[in-house]
């Protein structure tokens, strides 16, 4: 178990410190290296319009990783999720500008094909994400022993917070290498927490591949084995739509809160605070911050996941998704007083009532879904979150900010949180579900030959 959640903890932490400096250099370079024939706001915009790909490139992602983490087992299928990401992220940091080259090459960068390049950089790296995450997580809870699935779930949700402290710290270090001169920063500093990722994916190669197959996985094949014709021919995802597409859509817009609150706080409002127009803090400060912030997050997000072995799922993520309610309607009008204590209030409780909904989710996602197609379903349910939350705010925010005020970003996100009240109450509570591949090969509503017992 040690080994299992030492894998899964840091795939996930490789897997989101990839997609988060992303995230950052989308609000603090991008704007200039690669659209900086585009104004201020447009600039902003095109920069998270392409932070937004990765979200829409997820779902993808979770339904063809699905399909082979179902099919040939959640380990395999891991590797290959690390090796796209970390090979797509180091292709980033070397990638040419729109009028810059990159270390010698394209002196005079390359045009149109800079943020083309980029825009099929960010899809492989959403698409691999896609695929990671909800294998991550049946690796430990497919694990657990009954009654600490929440715990051993926890480590896998644990990747993110340290993934936003290490983005953050890389970034903080060449800044403050580099310098805050903008064009050595621009030039090359920002390139290098890009291109030392893929010392971080071979660390977590080796550590991956040091794990066996999940015992439920291998039950589950056999099972496959002894089953008709009928029951193995069809694709995880259609069975996985066929028989729960409810919990899928439910799953989706519980978490949907969940992942506004996060890319906002962790892209966005970096964004939002180095920008002159509005808090205009220091680059350093915001990174400095955003460190800071990834500790309560980690903390929330561990304090979460154990409580809910005791509370069930379904409260505990109940719990963050009122909470964000009002939250929301407050957050810009704190921001908007100043400075930087209002800016570290801000995204400290924006990343504590997230972390508070992110614990249980490990272990709720897992157990919606039969083991036949757990990978699929799950990683369906939260990347179709992630489109809700994650790519569309930060798209709609720009405008808002620039029209009629911030105050409206505030209110988008209320809304969002309360259609995650409302899914969540939906939801049934799952901490008692048996995650063993023990049930039938299909559940009831299917065609008779494929009710046979296993």
């Amino acid at each position: 178990m040690k080994r299992v959640a030492a894998a899964s903890s840091i795939g996930t932490t490789i897997e989101f410190y990839d997609f988060f400096i992303y995230g950052t250099a989308a609000a603090l370079v991008f704007p200039t290296v690669f659209f900086p024939e585009a104004n201020g706001t447009a600039g902003t915009l095109a920069s998270f319009a392409t932070f937004a790909v990765a979200f829409f490139a997820r779902p993808v992602g979770a339904i063809i990783f699905g399909h082979f983490g179902d099919v040939i087992g959640r380990k395999r299928t891991l590797v290959w999720t690390l090796l796209i990401m970390g090979l797509a992220t180091m292709a980033i940091g070397l990638l040419p500008g729109y009028q810059t080259g990159a270390f010698g090459m394209f002196s005079d960068g390359i045009g149109i094909w800079a943020p083309t390049a980029l825009v099929v950089l960010r899809f492989l790296q959403g698409f691999a994400v896609g695929g990671e995450w909800a294998g991550a997580t049946l690796l430990t809870s497919e694990y657990a022993p009954a009654g600490k699935r929440g715990l051993y779930a926890m480590f896998p949700q644990l990747g993110p917070a340290f993934a936003f402290f290490l983005s953050s710290l890389t970034f903080l270090v060449a800044s403050l290498t580099v310098g805050t001169a903008s064009d050595a920063f621009l030039d090359y500093g920002w390139r290098i927490p890009f291109i030392l990722s893929m010392v971080l994916v071979l660390v977590g190669l080796w550590v991956r591949l040091a794990v066996a197959e999940t015992p439920v996985f291998q039950q589950a094949q056999a099972q496959r084995a002894k089953a008709p014709v009928q029951a193995v021919t069809r694709l995880p995802f259609l069975d996985a739509v066929k028989f729960q597409w409810k919990e899928i859509v439910i799953a989706g817009g519980a978490l949907a809160s969940l992942f506004s609150l996060f890319y906002m706080g962790t892209a966005f409002l970096t964004s939002y605070a180095t920008n002159p127009d509005h808090m205009g803090l220091s680059r350093n400060f915001v990174l400095t911050s955003g460190m800071i912030a990834a500790v309560f997050f980690g903390l929330s997000t561990a304090a979460s996941a154990v409580y809910s072995d005791r509370f069930g799922r379904r409260r505990v993520i109940m719990v963050s998704v009122i909470v964000a309610v009002p939250w929301s309607l407050l957050l810009f009008p704190i921001l908007n007083v100043g400075g930087e204590l209002a800016f570290i209030v801000g995204l400290i409780g924006t990343l504590l009532i997230f972390g508070i909904a992110y614990g249980p989710a490990g272990a709720l996602l897992p157990e919606l879904f039969q083991a036949r197609y757990r990978y699929t379903g799950a990683g369906m349910g939260y990347n179709l979150a992630g489109i809700f939350g994650g790519a569309i705010p930060p798209l709609i925010a720009v405008p808002l900010i620039a029209g009629p005020g911030a105050i409206w970003v505030g209110i988008m996100l209320a809304a969002l949180s309360s259609v995650s009240v409302l899914c969540t109450y939906l939801m049934t509570e799952t901490k008692d579900t048996d995650v063993s591949a023990s049930q039938p090969v299909a559940l009831p509503g299917d065609d008779a030959e494929e009710l046979q017992p296993a």
